[in-house]
């Protein structure tokens, strides 16, 4: 039977323990020890994983959560954070993500939104970003995990308590919560039930159907985003080993890829982008990639066929997919070393096999059209339930069984969908902000990334980052935009210095309003 699906729903909680039925012996490798159990190593066996994760299920239920108990996890980036939260889900309680990546503020308002939540920690945490929330007035209780904290339970205090059986919740109960992107503003925390997790992952299981052979699968991922959920669900129980990354750098990734040797790479966009490094390493440590897969962005042209060209697989693949934090998946179209040639970055594929639904709607009446781009709007079984504590502002982008993803774009004549901004991104004079930056970034080798974001005026000011920091060739960047709309005088700042997510995006509203200061009117 399998356990992770039943009942229309897919199980968080039950994810370990289906893969380790069918492949107990297959390992995970990690690049760093667990916060939770350093005794496991680097690498352990599914099914070491999964009784870990019944354990720490335990160990969580004798800490005082509860079937349909909200514990939200905010601790230092690591592995552990996915194996947590199976372990809270479960024994029937419901994972609320917080990422690494949002300072204490941030995290103090989204606790707030929740009824008295517990609270998974560490010191870091507390001793850091948490220092000045008053955790007292909004959580039921700190649990930690790893080093001691006298402001709260230590984890191992409940080591050796009885195994519990899983809890099995209804598939239409709030089962995760995981908080947007903040790209906007404050992080909206979006509701997931089984069900529409079942929803994300019956397409995505269908596309891996394809996949024939047994490839290691590496992946870089945000560890409290749903993707990572979602990946592993699809690809843990078809065997695929796996090596899980913590540390982005090339360094890191390089040496990893190098003795590991995967078939199967995915990570956020803009970590492809540092990553174009490895294909000059002379140990090729992308040699046996078969498949590339991206989700998050549009990744750009350039660094689709750069990466492909430095495998050596026959016919390899680049999986691009277009999605939503609220909706997961909704297009996908992949590419060959040849079809990258000519790839058009704003084009962005197909609905997933009958699963999911897009329409265009024109303003005033217009056809869209790449001149006139409409507003895309979806339907989707893996579509979240609500925002937590904020249904209004849900309902507000719902029409009917349509979601309105934010996004403007068009359709050509054969159905492949074309998105050209987001609507708060559109700057007029532009036609395509991620259209330019995308020739930029393939006429411009030297950039690691590059921003559109719009002067006091609406002028359109590019933010330029480049490889290793180095000054900005004014004459090559006056040679490769002759062509292109105008835009001011570019603005160079270091990469690190440049405002993201925890999946890696550009906060693009705070970037704008950080520009336009330096540069009033």
């Amino acid at each position: 039977m399998n356990v992770m699906i039943k009942n229309g729903g897919l199980y968080i909680g039950r994810i370990l323990e289906q893969a380790a039925a069918k492949h107990p012996d297959t390992t995970i490798t990690i690049d760093h020890d667990l916060d939770a159990a350093p005794h496991v190593g680097r690498q352990a066996t599914f099914a070491a994983l999964a009784d870990l994760v019944d354990e720490m299920g335990t160990r969580l239920g004798s800490a005082g959560i509860r079937p349909g108990d909200h514990l939200a996890i905010y601790k230092s980036s690591n592995f552990d954070i996915f194996l947590l939260a199976c372990a809270a889900a479960r024994v029937g309680g419901v994972p609320v993500m917080l990422s690494p990546a949002l300072d204490g503020a941030t995290v103090g308002a989204l606790l707030g939104r929740l009824p008295r939540p517990h609270l998974l920690t560490d010191r870091a945490a507390l001793d850091g970003p948490l220092a000045g929330v008053p955790l007292g007035d909004r959580v039921r209780q700190a649990i930690t995990v790893g080093d001691r904290h006298p402001d709260a339970v230590s984890l191992s205090d409940f080591a050796g308590s009885p195994r519990r059986a899983p809890v099995r919740p209804d598939p239409d109960r709030p089962a995760l919560l995981t908080h947007t992107s903040g790209t906007t503003g404050l992080p909206k925390l979006a509701v997931h039930s089984a069900r529409t997790l079942r929803g994300r992952w019956q397409p995505q299981r269908r596309l891996a159907a394809l996949i024939r052979t047994r490839e290691t699968y590496a992946a870089h991922l945000s560890f409290v985003h749903s993707r990572m959920f979602l990946a592993l669900a699809v690809a843990l129980p078809k065997g695929m080993p796996a090596l899980i990354m913590n540390d982005p750098e090339p360094a890191n990734v390089a040496d990893l890829f190098a003795r590991i040797r995967p078939g199967f790479v995915e990570t956020h966009p803009n970590s492809f982008m540092d990553w174009l490094e490895l294909a000059a390493d002379p140990r090729a440590p992308l040699r046996d990639v078969k498949y590339f897969s991206s989700t998050f962005d549009a990744l750009h042209p350039g660094v689709v066929r750069r990466l492909l060209a430095a495998t050596e697989r026959r016919s390899p693949l680049f999986f691009q997919f277009y999605g939503q934090s609220e909706c997961g998946p909704l297009t996908a179209r992949w590419y060959t070393k040849k079809t990258a040639r000519r790839a058009d970055g704003r084009c962005l594929g197909f609905p997933l096999l009958g699963t999911t639904h897009v329409r265009l709607v024109g303003r005033d009446g217009k056809r869209p059209s790449r001149e006139n781009p409409g507003s895309i709007e979806v339907r989707t079984p893996g579509r979240v339930v609500t925002y937590f504590g904020e249904e209004e502002r849900f309902a507000a982008e719902q029409i009917g069984r349509w979601w309105r993803t934010g996004d403007v774009g068009y359709r050509t004549g054969l159905g492949c969908l074309h998105v050209l901004d987001r609507e708060v991104d559109v700057i007029p004079s532009i036609p395509s902000t991620l259209e330019v930056e995308d020739v930029l970034l393939g006429r411009l080798e030297e950039l690691s990334e590059l921003v559109l974001v719009p002067g006091r005026r609406q002028e359109p000011i590019p933010v330029v980052c480049t490889r290793a920091d180095r000054p900005l060739d004014l004459d090559r960047w006056s040679g490769a935009v002759a062509d292109l709309p105008d835009m001011a005088a570019p603005v160079q700042i270091p990469l690190a210095e440049l405002p993201r997510t925890a999946t890696m995006k550009v906060r693009r509203l705070e970037l704008t309003r950080d520009i336009q200061r330096q540069r009033p009117a």
